[in-house]
Formats: structure tokens, C-alpha cells, sequence
């Protein structure tokens, strides 16, 4: 049976549009197929054994909502600034090829957190997120006000720019902008991040995935936005459902770099003192 693998692209760029024929030639000379995959082709994912994205973490994000449920692993080659969900970069096409021609590849699950909006009684909106879950203010202006519960035992009510919802994932991401901890992707847990509270008590949780997080919205409106992504309108009264996911993302991973030496290299970390630095 033919090998079939998915492609997503970051964009039509000339650059992009070149990668994507090396990375299929190359394959091809394998008997490998290639098939672009875009939003409108999502269905063709399920005959693929894996996604391959040319792109940034934006791209990557895009990828994920085509492979979610299905079980596919996915690969990054980074286009972009950062590239943190990416496992190449660029200059790494020739070793991707050599690690899916021989299948040589480990698999590196990421937790996924659901969420629901509940309007009174009924389900207004429902849907996922791989790195987080913003409620934030509306208009830009005013604060939202929030109540958050975990379990059915409420935490804390603040007034501020909002609340991050975050998986070990998205630790790194709009979280960690807004002073959150970062989580090793490994890490079982769930993160929630007050943005601005105007509160006594409004700091970072932790806490795991079988847990229930509810926000309640107490000002006149809000917003919620997934993974940068997708947003839906909130009200007062919503309440925000988050528990993590029977689902889980798969990152297909060639390379032996620990998520420490990815930190200290995409973040650029100071890793000499002022004393070390007077001496050099």
C-alpha cells in the first residue's frame, strides 16, 4: 500500500511553495506521496500516517484542528520566529525525510483542554484548545469581571483584563506573556493566569486535568478566544466550562533535544552570570 504523507503550508510564498516541492520530490523518490492539505481538504488527513507543517507555530495550530480526533502524529519545520511546537527547522528538511522514510520517530503526547459555554441551561458554544483559552475584556476600555471555581468550590472574583486558561503547551505562550509558570510539555496540569486583576488574591493555579474550571462572566459582556484561532461572544451569566480532553495531540519528535535546551534556545536565556561575564 502507498505511503501517503499530509503537508500543511504557511502560506503561498515563493519560499514555501519550493520547500514543499523539495519535501515532495524527495519523498516521492521513496514512493512516498504528498498531498497538500488546507481547511477545505481536511478529509483527506484521515489517509495520511502523518502531517508534516511548513510554517510557524501559527501553522502548526491550523494542522492540529485538522488532525484533532483522528490520532495522526504531526512534524514541524519551522518557518517561523519562534517555531516552539516545531521539531526542525529549515535547513532540517534532508533529516526529516530520512526519519519518515524509515519511520524513525518517537511520539510525544500533549494534553488538550475541551471547553464549553453554558447560557442558563443551554450549550452555546463548544470547542478545544491545544495551547490556551483567553477570556478577555470588552470593550477594550472597561475590565471584565470574573468568578472562578475549580471543582464547585469558588477560588477567586476579580475585575481585570481577563483570565488564560492554559495547557503545559501553551505555558510558553500567552501565558507565560502574562506571568505565568512554564510547564514541561510532559506535564499533566492545567494553568490558569489572571491578566491584570485589580484583586488581593488573583494568582496563577495549577491543576490537573481531571479537574473542572468554571468562569463565571459577572460583567455585561466578554470574549473568549482558542488558541488565537477561533472566538466566540460572551454575556453575563456565561459560564466557561474547561477539563481536559480524552483527547490528546501527537507531536512525531526526531531529534534527541530536551525541552531544556529548546527553552534556553528559542527564549535566547541568560545562561552566564554578571560575575561570569566581568571575568570573560
Amino acid at each position: 500500500m502507498t505511503r501517503q504523507i499530509g503537508i500543511v503550508l504557511h502560506s503561498e510564498r515563493e519560499l514555501v511553495q519550493d520547500l514543499f516541492k523539495q519535501l515532495t520530490k524527495e519523498l516521492g523518490d521513496f514512493q512516498i506521496d504528498t498531498v497538500e492539505l488546507t481547511p477545505e481538504k481536511s478529509t483527506l488527513v484521515s489517509d495520511c500516517e502523518m502531517v508534516v507543517v511548513l510554517g510557524g507555530d501559527g501553522t502548526i495550530l491550523k494542522a492540529v484542528e485538522m488532525v484533532y480526533g483522528i490520532g495522526i502524529p504531526i512534524l514541524g519545520i519551522n518557518l517561523g520566529r519562534v517555531g516552539f511546537l516545531a521539531e526542525a527547522e529549515v535547513t532540517d528538511i534532508s533529516s526529516a525525510v530520512e526519519a519518515i522514510v524509515h519511520k524513525k520517530w518517537e511520539i510525544e503526547t500533549r494534553t488538550i483542554i475541551d471547553v464549553k459555554v453554558l447560557r442558563g441551561s443551554k450549550t452555546v458554544f463548544e470547542s478545544f484548545a491545544i495551547n490556551d483559552a483567553a477570556i478577555e475584556k470588552v470593550p477594550p476600555e472597561l475590565m471584565t469581571e470574573l468568578r472562578v471555581s475549580v471543582d464547585n468550590t469558588v477560588l477567586m472574583a476579580f475585575s481585570g483584563d481577563g483570565l488564560i486558561v492554559a495547557t503545559s503547551t501553551g505555558s510558553t505562550a500567552y501565558a507565560f506573556s502574562a506571568g505565568g509558570p512554564i510547564l514541561w510539555p510532559n506535564t499533566k496540569a492545567i494553568i490558569t493566569v489572571p491578566v491584570a486583576a485589580h484583586a488581593l488574591f488573583a494568582r496563577p493555579l495549577v491543576f490537573d486535568p481531571s479537574s473542572r474550571l468554571q468562569s463565571e462572566i459577572l460583567s455585561t459582556k466578554a470574549t473568549i478566544t482558542l488558541d488565537g484561532r477561533r472566538n466566540f461572544e460572551l454575556v453575563e451569566g456565561d459560564l466557561v466550562i474547561v477539563t481536559g480532553s480524552s483527547q490528546e495531540l501527537q507531536f512525531a519528535r526526531i531529534h534527541s533535544t530536551s525541552f531544556a535546551d529548546r527553552l534556553v534556545k528559542k527564549f535566547r536565556l541568560p545562561t552566564t552570570s554578571w560575575r561570569e561575564s566581568d571575568n570573560a
